[in-house]
């Protein structure tokens, strides 16, 4: 690790749901991971999504949950400087690799990452839980990722929304809501998070950001892989909608600890 997760940077975590870690990704994690990337690419996952429809520029990809057969991907997640800062963020006894997560905008991407935020979306709940953004190329403003600060604390889920057509999960479910406008989210007071390689940002589940397309803009690329782990209070969950990832079979039920082969323990206090 290149640089030291400080109290204060603990302490602006559990209060606004997100921080920019400076310096704290070493030029031989980039290089890995773009190669981990490189392979993903090449060869993606069952749950792989491709955004961008037919004849448009550009191409928006994400694949997830590959760290078992990409060396690099398990390299940089399970063990060194990314589980330790992760621990060290939530404040727990252990932390957990729930899964890893590549995102791909190229040059001239019309498409958007919505306002949304984790939680809903995934099979666990649970309060300790942090999200390592990493980018493999500078992102600027005009492209970087925006947070509502806080808004992991306003005890509210919503209903997740579909990433291709923006269009919600289902109409109705209980212990969610509908996520308000467009309009009324972007009145929020916002973060925006541009970083230099060798930076990450770190959020938490329940924090609602999105990020804009390369259209438009001088950006060529942009890479990130996110590593997304859990603490001491996770459980199963059950939605009533196909998680992301799905995580039906053998292994625990609802309500069980994460007492699993998919999900190691990566890192202890």
């Amino acid at each position: 690790m290149i640089a030291t997760i400080t109290p204060a940077t603990i302490s602006d975590y559990q209060r606004d749901g997100v921080v920019v870690l400076r310096d704290i990704v070493s030029p031989e994690t980039i290089a890995s991971l773009r190669d981990g990337v490189a392979a993903n690419m090449a060869a993606p996952g069952p749950w792989a999504n491709e955004y961008t429809p037919p004849g448009s520029t550009g191409r928006f990809f994400d694949d997830y949950v590959n760290w078992q057969r990409i060396k690099q991907f398990a390299d940089i997640g399970l063990v060194g400087a990314v589980p330790q800062a992760a621990l060290q963020l939530m404040g727990t006894i252990e932390a957990r690799l729930f899964h890893e997560h590549v995102l791909v905008k190229e040059a001239q991407t019309k498409e958007i990452t919505p306002w949304h935020h984790d939680d809903p979306y995934y099979g666990i709940d649970g309060i300790d839980n942090v999200s390592i953004w990493i980018p493999l190329d500078p992102i600027p403003q005009e492209v970087a990722l925006r947070f509502i600060p806080g808004s992991h604390r306003w005890g509210k889920r919503f209903i997740p929304r579909r990433f291709a057509d923006q269009s919600e999960y289902v109409d109705e479910a209980r212990d969610f809501e509908h996520l308000p406008s467009v309009e009324e989210l972007d009145a929020e007071r916002i973060i925006t998070c541009p970083v230099q390689l060798g930076d990450a940002v770190a959020f938490h589940f329940r924090t609602l950001h999105r990020a804009p397309g390369t259209f438009g803009t001088d950006v060529k690329l942009r890479r990130a892989v996110s590593f997304r782990y859990v603490g001491d209070d996770a459980r199963l969950a059950t939605r009533p909608w196909r998680t992301s990832p799905p995580l039906e079979g053998n292994g625990p039920k609802p309500g069980a600890k994460l007492d699993d082969p998919r999900f190691p323990i990566v890192a202890r206090a």
